[in-house]
């Protein structure tokens, strides 16, 4: 099961080229809010910058007056762009046999918005004939499929923070299956809506920067995975797609494989909606290796769920350790949040992407803003330099509220 192209829009660019350029320079996509007006100190969060629908040639305008849920056409340009790295052409061969699977977790909110404040003022005449369909979450692979051409299985996996890596497992399994022989897989999230920030601010997930706190006047210094000074995930928006390809498809078209999709962990929590639960985490970490048929002393590489938070990273450092044991203190493990924030249902196919164009350049990125925590034990975080050095074995983590887990382990061909 092989990964043949991927896209992403990022806080560090509008597309994968220059989100690596930049992240592979050690830079963060982070800044104070400027979608809308939110007080003398905005938040800080990750916004994609200067991302326009009309670049590409089959978004028109009445496309963009339409579908004002930015998941919508963000979703069409990353599959178009993911398409194209993989240089798979959409014919009366692939196109039935091209499955698509693309989550959000809060798909429409910025629709649903605009209307609640058309009521608000009286003015329901206004509210959209299009609000429905903005608002339905399979709705943005639906749209992708129309405009690209693509005729195979599409639905839109919901599995909230770890969206992206289930989105990558089930299409894994689809095409494995021989359901089709290429699936666009991923996430894409555009939570930059008042209501939102502030519910995410409201239950203490996100980063309130105070006076004193190195963020204050230095957004860059937001998020800081695994550091002892982590208060919080910043808020991001993001769109990331990977395209899985069967073997034989990969030889039948004269595709270039990048890398394998070796296993798939993954397993409910059943225990609260926003705290992991260390048993079913380490079940899902357990998982994804057995399925690769590798063991712990095999991994080369930890791409971190890492959101920045206390208790969470807490939490998966302890499960990790329980895998991997004295080992995990050799073992290199990145956040790529610590440079995007956390793009939500988004942020799995993202940092696979980032994994894998890792690989391939020999280079690991670093985790930004890192201020080792003593309670968290001996770890080998790549710092704020990206660290050049070979890997062919990576696993990549993900945890989602509701208890939703997924992990992968990718290797490099």
């Amino acid at each position: 099961m092989f990964v043949i192209g991927y896209a992403a829009a990022t806080p560090l660019g509008r597309t994968f080229h220059e989100t690596w350029r930049r992240a592979a320079r050690g830079e963060a996509g982070l800044r104070p809010l400027t979608r809308f007006a939110a007080g003398e100190r905005p938040p800080i969060v990750g916004e994609i910058p200067d991302f326009d629908p009309s670049a590409y040639d089959f978004i028109s305008d009445k496309d963009q007056a339409q579908w004002d849920a930015r998941n919508v056409l963000l979703t069409a340009a990353i599959c178009h762009d993911a398409l194209s790295h993989a240089g798979l052409v959409m014919d009366a061969a692939t196109a039935p046999r091209t499955g698509c699977l693309i989550g959000a977790s809060v798909h429409g909110a910025d629709s649903l918005h605009v209307a609640c404040e058309q009521m608000r003022q009286q003015r329901p005449l206004m509210v959209s004939p299009w609000l429905l369909p903005n608002l339905c979450s399979n709705v943005a692979s639906a749209r992708a499929a129309m405009q690209l051409g693509f005729t195979g299985p599409v639905l839109s996996p919901q599995a909230a923070c770890a969206t992206g890596n289930y989105a990558i497992g089930l299409g894994a399994r689809m095409v494995k299956a021989g359901d089709c022989d290429f699936a666009l897989a991923g996430g894409v999230e555009s939570p930059l809506v008042p209501e939102i920030v502030q519910g995410f601010a409201n239950m203490g997930a996100t980063l309130k920067v105070r006076p004193g706190d190195r963020a204050y006047d230095n957004p860059a210094a937001a998020s800081r995975p695994f550091s002892k000074d982590r208060k919080g995930f910043v808020l991001s928006e993001g769109a990331g797609v990977v395209v899985l390809a069967a073997d034989e498809a990969v030889r039948a078209h004269g595709l270039r494989p990048l890398a394998e999709v070796l296993g798939v962990g993954w397993s409910s929590d059943a225990h609260h909606f926003a705290a992991p639960y260390a048993p079913t985490v380490v079940r899902s970490i357990a998982a994804a290796l057995s399925d690769a048929e590798l063991q712990p002393q095999d991994v080369e590489l930890i791409d971190a769920h890492g959101t920045s938070t206390v208790k969470g990273d807490a939490l998966e450092v302890a499960c990790l350790r329980e895998v991997f044991g004295d080992r995990l203190a050799k073992v290199p493990i990145v956040s790529n949040k610590s440079q995007l924030g956390h793009t939500q249902s988004a942020c799995g196919a993202i940092e696979a992407a980032l994994t894998i164009e890792g690989m391939r350049q020999s280079l690991m990125l670093p985790t930004l803003n890192y201020d080792a925590d003593p309670s968290l034990g001996e770890l080998d975080v790549v710092p704020d330099r990206a660290r050049a050095q070979p890997y062919a074995v990576a696993l990549s983590t993900a945890l989602g509220f509701g208890g939703t887990n997924c992990c992968l382990v990718f290797r490099g061909v």
